[in-house]
């Protein structure tokens, strides 16, 4: 009995410490600070384990299709490249400014652990749920699953891409941009008359 007094008595110590050291504001949460060694480590594993957990069950689809690699480019683009980089770019303002540092998925050692149908499945769910107090946002709130799916795709050749493939990859094409080319086409003789079809 005494040595459940003695535990008892203990853990409402560490809560009531815990809840002290919480409430005083003496815990930095600045992001250009880093954790300690120990508390990075069980973030980390928290975080890891969730995903996987959360993960487990989602169905991957085949993303070596060459249709699917190349629509995610322009949604990686405009939503992932600030923090995550792109071929040629080392960093930016958004990536060096983060705690923890996004991975750098133009590096192959980095993307290779979503070359697998496990790392395929926590990928997605990462882009569509996002993760707490990390800057990375939960996308599933604007777009639908094909479109994270692409972009999983698309992450997983990224390493693979120079900067010419990567700017080809991820150009959109939107109706403004298909209209210059047209008009582009028609006037090719350069003193502003249209060529004959």
């Amino acid at each position: 009995m005494k040595f459940l007094l003695g535990v008892l008595f203990t853990v409402f110590v560490a809560i009531v410490g815990m809840f002290a050291v919480v409430s005083s504001g003496i815990v930095n949460v600045g992001a250009d600070q880093e954790h300690s060694p120990m508390m990075y480590s069980l973030l980390e594993t928290a975080r890891n384990r969730s995903i996987e957990h959360a993960s487990k069950d989602i169905k991957v689809p085949d993303l070596e299709q060459v249709d699917m690699i190349s629509s995610g480019g322009a949604d990686y683009k405009d939503m992932c490249a600030g923090c995550h980089l792109s071929p040629g770019v080392e960093k930016t303002d958004l990536s060096a400014s983060l705690y923890p540092k996004p991975p750098n998925f133009t590096k192959a050692d980095i993307v290779k652990r979503y070359q697998t149908e496990d790392g395929a499945k926590q990928s997605f769910w990462v882009i569509k749920h996002g993760i707490m107090a990390s800057g990375m946002p939960a996308w599933g709130a604007s777009h639908d699953d094909d479109r994270m799916w692409a972009m999983v795709a698309f992450i997983r050749s990224l390493p693979e891409l120079n900067e010419n493939q990567y700017t080809m990859l991820t150009t959109r094409l939107d109706d403004d941009m298909l209209d210059m080319s047209f008009d582009g086409e028609m006037d090719m003789t350069g003193d502003g008359s249209e060529m004959q079809h």
